[in-house]
């Protein structure tokens, strides 16, 4: 299966009728673009943590590497960067990406033993990638530097928007752009790549500067130790708290080596530069309570992590005590609603508070992702021809299409994992790609089919 010089494909390997785990390609006169290249998490009893690392099977792109131009990862999420220093032997193209990604991915690399070509790219830059003309748009979503990206070939234009939201005020990075995208939709685009996972849900995502205000009153109305569980690569949130603490008179410390680890990453890439003075997390435990505000993992109720281990009393820096504060600054990812009720309930049993979504009736948590009213403004913005849902499950994916239609986008191209849409006919061709998923054995250190 050779794309010609006529051809433009995209054939999703991951993330196409699931959240997480993405995996995209795009075809074009006999090369290959990969988009991320991302991991979920799911539970396993042969995990030492609980929780087994999987990712896309890349069989199809493996046994095509040489035609493979290279891999483009958008963002710093897991779901988008995570399977590269498990997958990359398999494919060893460059990487492109921006400075803070790079930073992560470096760290990773460079803790598998792995050296990789990496090339930095700026937002707004274009470059040549094979016979792929691509141009970083930067967008707004839950961590720094996201871009979507503006893919130009003889054959057709696609605007593959990764993870985004709607966000004029984003704390960390560049507010969103209306005009640039509006921009992008004069000059013609065929297809629209389109993030669902917010699709079924009316109006639109919260701004992350709108947290502020929830996240301080719950502090100040603390009397002990605070502790806030929220994604490590949120770096804006990151901020955020780090605002709060410095009005609240408070403290920071990082509970983690993924927060430790993505807080080296920001401040090399010229982020968490102002209110954000940290202490050691080993002097947490000798300080007023009253002091402390420590940012902590584990938000989805995973073992080992540090708020699991808050939660049995067994962290090695910090021990709870009733009338402490756990504030839940995150979403519970379909899933883990019971793991995270789990561990809720051992912090009650012990007389620790526990907050989560908001705070008398203030925001503490706002969402990556769009909503309909912000899918509809960016279908009004592009005006594509082609819509094609991904990053979602069915009922995600279909929300997105009927809102695509709605705003009159005349096709929506509707498939899975492994499908093959033929962007320049319009049409999908059904299991064209052999699919599945890899899971990495932390005891072999090999990876094996699920």
């Amino acid at each position: 299966m050779i794309p010609t010089d006529k051809d433009l494909w995209f054939l999703p390997l991951g993330g196409c009728g699931e959240i997480g785990m993405n995996l995209n390609l795009f075809g074009h006169n006999g090369s290959w673009l990969m988009v991320d290249c991302g991991i979920t998490f799911e539970d396993s009893v042969t995990s030492r943590t609980g929780n087994r690392v999987e990712m896309p099977d890349p069989l199809f792109i493996a046994n095509r590497h040489e035609a493979l131009a290279g891999i483009i990862a958008t963002h710093a999420h897991e779901d988008h960067i995570g399977a590269l220093p498990h997958l990359w032997e398999q494919l060893r193209c460059p990487i492109y990406t921006t400075p803070f990604t790079r930073n992560v991915v470096a760290r990773k690399f460079a803790q598998a033993g792995i050296r990789a070509p990496l090339v930095t790219v700026h937002p707004g830059e274009t470059i040549e990638i094979g016979p792929f003309k691509v141009t970083w748009v930067p967008i707004t979503h839950s961590t720094p530097e996201t871009n979507g990206l503006l893919i130009d070939t003889p054959a057709g234009r696609v605007l593959h928007t990764a993870d985004w939201k709607v966000d004029h005020a984003p704390v960390v990075g560049e507010p969103i752009q209306p005009k640039l995208f509006q921009s992008i939709g004069d000059r013609g685009v065929g297809t629209i790549i389109c993030d669902s996972t917010n699709a079924p849900l009316k109006g639109s995502s919260t701004s992350e500067s709108s947290l502020f205000d929830g996240l301080l009153a719950a502090v100040q109305a603390s009397p002990q130790r605070v502790v806030v569980a929220c994604f490590s690569s949120n770096v804006a949130r990151l901020q955020t708290i780090g605002n709060v603490a410095h009005v609240a008179s408070r403290y920071i410390g990082l509970l983690g080596r993924s927060l430790i680890n993505m807080h080296g990453c920001a401040r090399g890439a010229g982020y968490l530069s102002d209110n954000f003075n940290l202490v050691q997390s080993n002097h947490l435990g000798y300080m007023p309570p009253e002091e402390v505000l420590a940012i902590a993992t584990g938000s989805q109720g995973e073992v080992g992590a540090a708020l699991y281990r808050l939660a049995q009393d067994s962290h090695p820096d910090v021990s709870l005590a009733a009338g402490d504060h756990i504030i839940f600054s995150s979403k519970t990812i379909p899933g883990n609603e019971i793991e995270v009720a789990s561990l809720i309930a051992m912090f009650e049993a012990r007389g620790i508070r526990v907050t989560q979504n908001e705070f008398e009736g203030k925001p503490i948590h706002a969402t990556g992702h769009p909503c309909a009213e912000e899918l509809q403004q960016m279908y009004q913005w592009i005006r594509p021809r082609v819509a094609v849902p991904v990053h979602g499950e069915a009922r995600h994916m279909d929300s997105n299409a009927r809102i695509a239609a709605a705003c009159g986008v005349p096709v929506q191209l509707r498939g899975q994992n492994g499908d093959l849409f033929d962007l320049v006919l319009d049409k999908v061709k059904r299991s064209a790609a052999p699919v599945g998923r890899l899971w990495f054995d932390e005891r072999k250190r090999v990876l094996e089919k699920v």
